[in-house]
């Protein structure tokens, strides 16, 4: 039996048939919900991943994953019917890590699930080889690459997966300028297009407001315009 569960959420019932279907056929156990009201009833830090649907009745997926995001770090896949990127940006902006339009096939959920679970756990189990422990930042901003995590002044900065391993990309490489590609390539692991774009903005302005950093005096993650962001 896995030791993965995936809780998911949608409220058409055919499809969250498909969804048990698929993914227990991938080994994985599985929760199902029919809104949001009823996920953050079943979330826990037993989950490993959350699939929300966008649009849902009683709680959408958008307040759905703003709420699952004020306790948990759980990487979050979204479904939607739309293609609109303004769909996309609203769930990178609450905290989601990646996304799916419906109708999908069994190998795009499959891909898309897989990697993203591949990503967290080496987000989470990945040890530092070079025998720092910490990097230092701007502002008494530091990243503890054992625990991995962020702090600021002392306090801890809660940072989701996708959020912590841009910030740990280009601290690793200060003064080295990384595009929009690279950072995506590096990130989620997948050919970029340049629809991706809003993907990396969204997660980048994410960051920057968690840090305090802003985009027009930025004292860490600076824009190189043109060319993209860069850490000093």
């Amino acid at each position: 039996m896995s030791s993965t569960t995936i809780l998911f959420a949608d409220d058409d019932e055919a499809i969250r048939d498909v969804l048990n279907l698929l993914l227990r056929s991938e080994g994985y156990n599985t929760i199902a919900a029919s809104n949001g009201e009823e996920v953050l009833e079943q979330m826990s830090d037993e989950i490993d991943l959350l699939i929300l649907d966008v649009m849902m009745p009683k709680m959408d997926g958008i307040e759905t994953c703003r709420q699952v995001r004020k306790k948990y770090a759980t990487p979050i896949l979204f479904l939607t019917a739309k293609s609109m990127e303004e769909d996309k940006i609203k769930g990178f902006s609450v905290g989601a890590d990646d996304y799916l339009v419906k109708p999908f096939s069994y190998t795009e959920l499959t891909m898309r699930v897989n990697a993203m679970l591949r990503r967290y756990r080496e987000y989470g189990e990945k040890k530092n080889t070079n025998g720092k422990a910490v990097i230092e930042l701007f502002g008494d901003t530091e990243i503890d690459l054992d625990a991995h995590t962020v702090t600021k002044s002392g306090k801890r900065i809660k940072l989701t997966e996708i959020e912590y391993r841009i910030l740990l990309l280009l601290a690793s490489h200060k003064k080295e300028v990384f595009s929009v590609q690279q950072i995506y390539e590096n990130i989620w692991k997948e050919q970029y297009f340049y629809t991706s774009n809003n993907t990396v903005m969204v997660h980048i302005r994410n960051l920057r407001k968690k840090l305090g950093d802003t985009p027009k005096d930025s004292k860490l993650i600076q824009t190189v315009w043109g060319k993209g962001y860069k850490v000093e």
